[in-house]
């Protein structure tokens, strides 16, 4: 097997990486949570492409198929998705919080803003 026969892990990575570097360089808050929107992207296409099983089809007993493909890996990302909604909806509502209080969506902007109006002891 060759390298180029695994290109699904290959772009999962490529997306591990932009979405990591996306949340580790910018300071804006909503585009933190894009970064972290594509790191999750690239997690659930490289769980999927772990539980699929050449040739193999869905679990359903049938004599005419041998091979199956796991589902369990599946079922983990649909629980995922759900959540992934549930963090970025909380995180976006976070952020339009922080825009109001702040009026800013920079986090360095909003964490000078904070140390400049809290009084020093």
């Amino acid at each position: 097997m060759s390298l180029l026969s695994h290109y699904n892990y290959w772009i999962a990575m490529a997306l591990m990486m932009i979405g990591l570097y996306v949340v580790m360089s910018h300071a804006n808050l909503v585009k933190k949570m894009i970064g972290l929107n594509v790191f999750q992207v690239a997690v659930f296409m490289l769980f999927i492409s772990l539980g699929k099983v050449r040739g193999g089809t869905a679990p359903i007993l049938d004599p005419q198929f041998t091979v199956y493909s796991h589902p369990l890996p599946h079922v983990l990302i649909l629980t995922a998705i759900v959540v992934g909604v549930a963090t970025t909806a909380l995180g976006l509502a976070l952020a339009v919080r922080i825009h109001e209080a702040y009026g800013t969506t920079d986090e360095d902007d909003a964490l000078r803003r904070d140390a400049a109006e809290t009084p020093q002891r």
